[in-house]
């Protein structure tokens, strides 16, 4: 009874439901332990502030997964278009009114919802909407203007609005649209014209911002990028990155233990941005490390495997663009935390603490699960809602005309 019950309320690939266990338990030990200095000093010696916070923002992630599963995925095809004027609106305000955090404004408060980082929502609606222009054009592709005009335009104007105060995000957003357009079959030779052209976007940008005010974020970038090439040692300029460092190093193998973490002590953002060099000193490279990466690659097969049974091109670029996303994120948060890659303040999906990132994220899973259980659903014959036994009628097999 228990297992039907289950199987009635999760439906859709069983192994990706799996994997948000394994995440959201990671994240909870991971939150928890690496925050309990942070949360006596700043919250009147509570030290379970961030670990009911997380609570609470996963029970909620949880529930936004079970509910976008049951949405039938064609409404995201739908609203693909309105959503992304939405986040360039969200993205504009942040521009204008967004609250600075870290030297950097990167939120807007919105009374009732709270604080939220416009740039993670942006990243999310661009990859709905990339989706649906990639199979709405499937057919017309090799036209550069049409690709440039439906594609590359909205790319640019996401990316423009978020590099002034994030150019990790912005060039993690350009890098996944650039990988989701290449596997939607864009010619590479289009693509590389792109990415000439965002070569000299980010230095007009860049001028542009030292032209105008001495406040800006160019130094910090030039700063960041410099000092993780350079070969002189420089304890301010990569102090993060040094300790992050030293817990790697320290957890070695099997870890402290969990709760057993020093450097949570001196590293900053470590329940965050540095969350995976904690992982690894409390649990080790055999029972932190390698998990969560094969977790992440376990994720990006298994959307695979769901993008091989999409009859049609929307979900199919869908589940691709979002399982990319994720990953892309997640190495390059772990990379960064091992010194492979400059500082940029990107979150480990599903893990690090954060409200925006985690619902975004969840958003995510859920909308690949909804695909997930409509095909399996039509190959096994099962019952679907009149809308959701075919895609016909959508025009998602028909290419708009241009």
């Amino acid at each position: 009874m228990q297992k039907g019950w289950l199987t009635k309320t999760f439906k859709g690939d069983r192994v990706i439901w799996a994997l948000v266990v394994v995440f959201m338990i990671y994240s909870l030990l991971a939150v928890y332990s690496s925050s309990v200095s942070v949360a006596y000093l700043r919250h009147g010696g509570n030290t379970t502030y961030f670990l009911r916070s997380q609570f609470i923002i996963l029970a909620l992630s949880l529930a936004i997964i079970i509910i976008v599963h049951y949405l039938p995925y064609r409404i995201y095809y739908r609203l693909s278009g309105f959503l992304l004027l939405l986040s360039v609106g969200l993205l504009v305000l942040t521009f204008i009114i967004g609250d600075r955090i870290n030297d950097a404004v990167r939120a807007i408060y919105i009374p009732g919802v709270g604080r939220i980082q416009s740039s993670d929502i942006a990243k999310l609606t661009l990859v709905i909407y990339l989706a649906r222009v990639l199979g709405q054009f499937k057919d017309k592709l090799n036209d550069f203007m049409l690709v440039t005009k439906y594609m590359m335009v909205p790319v640019a104007i996401v990316c423009a609005l978020i590099m002034p105060e994030n150019l990790s995000t912005a060039l993690m957003v350009f890098g996944i649209s650039m990988i989701i357009m290449f596997i939607g079959r864009v010619p590479f030779r289009f693509l590389l014209a792109y990415a000439g052209m965002a070569i000299v976007g980010i230095v007009i940008i860049a001028g542009f911002l030292m032209l105008v005010s001495d406040e800006n974020r160019v130094k910090t970038w030039e700063k960041r990028i410099t000092s993780h090439f350079s070969t002189k040692v420089d304890d301010d300029a990569n102090y993060q990155s040094n300790q992050a460092k030293i817990a790697i190093s320290t957890g070695g193998l099997f870890g402290k233990a969990p709760g057993g973490s020093t450097q949570r002590n001196m590293l900053p953002q470590s329940n965050s941005d540095f969350i995976f060099a904690i992982i690894i000193e409390e649990y080790g490279l055999l029972f932190g490390a390698l998990p969560l990466i094969l977790a992440y690659m376990i994720l990006l097969f298994r959307g695979i495997t769901i993008v091989k049974k999409c009859d049609t091109a929307f979900p199919a670029y869908l589940v691709i663009g979002l399982v990319v996303m994720i990953t892309v994120q997640a190495m390059i948060n772990m990379m960064v935390a091992v010194g492979l890659f400059p500082v940029t303040g990107q979150t480990l999906p599903m893990v690090s603490w954060g409200r925006t990132s985690a619902l975004v994220m969840s958003f995510s899973i859920g909308a690949i699960l909804s695909v997930s259980r409509v095909v399996n659903a039509r190959i096994r014959k099962e019952d679907l809602s009149e809308e959701e036994k075919t895609d016909e009628g959508d025009r998602i097999y028909e290419p708009a005309e241009a």
